[in-house]
């Protein structure tokens, strides 16, 4: 949509910090994008962005306006949307704003299953923490977050919360892949590696622990679940990971994982959310529904 091109200017300007980067992502000069921006703040009579040495920022002009646009750019996919789904082709836009657990198994599987149906229809999907993704609904740059233990702004609406076990991945040779569940004291006899302190995986075995005399005494911590996961197949070293991040099937990566007793360890929650109060594009509100259908057909669910 020509009219949307200005809005569309703006929002590139504020995602990448740079009028130069921005241009570069719009296929227009830095010096056309400039113009543009300077008859758009003319025309405001308030700087939307303010000049640094390096690139720009907004300013509370500018960030007022921002919110406008991401508003104005969603409602026109939802719209359009609509139309497509009169016409009975599905196109659309989805974006996501999720955990790390999310992006290995669960969601490559569903947007693979959306998309063999609808296959119009694009993704973004964004690994976000917990409060970035919440931010990210807010401001209209994700149109679903799916994060891990408790929501905090009352912006947001739950539309469903998955019961998350934690579960101990090791090698299939580790001696505790022997037994169906395993105890948190039997893991912690043995060396482990663990996330760092912001994710809801450690704040869980933190807690756990806390209502014990037992420590946590990690000889590896990262920020990349992907890298524990290799460090246990490299080192026969044990590393922690809710449901969700786990293949449903043995993948022969020659890992496997075995649930942790919940008297040690209860389990965590996974919040699916939107913007309370916001109507979500066709698309999006499908793929949400098959999302959530899924979840309940294999965890438990509220």
């Amino acid at each position: 949509m020509r009219h949307l091109l200005p809005l569309r200017y703006i929002d590139a300007v504020a995602r990448t910090g740079s009028i130069r980067k921005a241009a570069e992502t719009l296929a227009i000069t830095s010096t056309a994008l400039n113009r543009r921006i300077l008859a758009m703040e003319e025309e405001l009579g308030e700087q939307i962005f303010e000049r640094l040495p390096r690139g720009v920022r907004l300013s509370a002009a500018g960030e007022i306006l921002l919110h406008h646009i991401r508003v104005q750019l969603s409602d026109m996919e939802r719209v359009k949307s609509q139309i497509a789904d009169l016409s009975g082709e599905r196109r659309g836009h989805v974006a996501i704003a999720c955990s790390q657990a999310l992006l290995p198994y669960f969601l490559p599987e569903q947007i693979a299953t959306y998309r063999g149906t609808h296959p119009a229809v694009t993704f973004g999907i964004h690994l976000r923490d917990r409060d970035d993704a919440e931010q990210a609904l807010v401001d209209h740059s994700a149109d679903l977050a799916l994060v891990f233990e408790p929501v905090r702004l009352s912006e947001l609406e739950t539309l469903l919360t998955v019961r998350q076990t934690v579960h101990a991945v090791m090698r299939t040779d580790h001696s505790l892949a022997q037994q169906a569940n395993v105890r948190l004291r039997d893991c912690l006899r043995h060396p482990i590696a663990l996330p760092t302190a912001p994710y809801g995986v450690r704040n869980l075995l933190e807690a756990a622990v806390a209502r014990s005399s037992q420590r946590l005494q990690p000889a590896v911590e990262s920020d990349s679940f992907e890298f524990l996961r290799h460090q246990a197949l490299t080192e026969n070293i044990l590393t922690f990971q809710i449901a969700i991040g786990l293949p449903a099937t043995d993948d022969g990566s020659g890992l496997t994982s075995r649930p942790i007793d919940p008297r040690d360890a209860p389990p965590g929650t996974l919040f699916v959310c939107q913007l309370r109060g916001r109507i979500l594009p066709v698309a999006t509100a499908r793929f949400a529904s098959q999302m959530l259908a899924t979840f309940c057909e294999r965890f438990e669910c509220e």
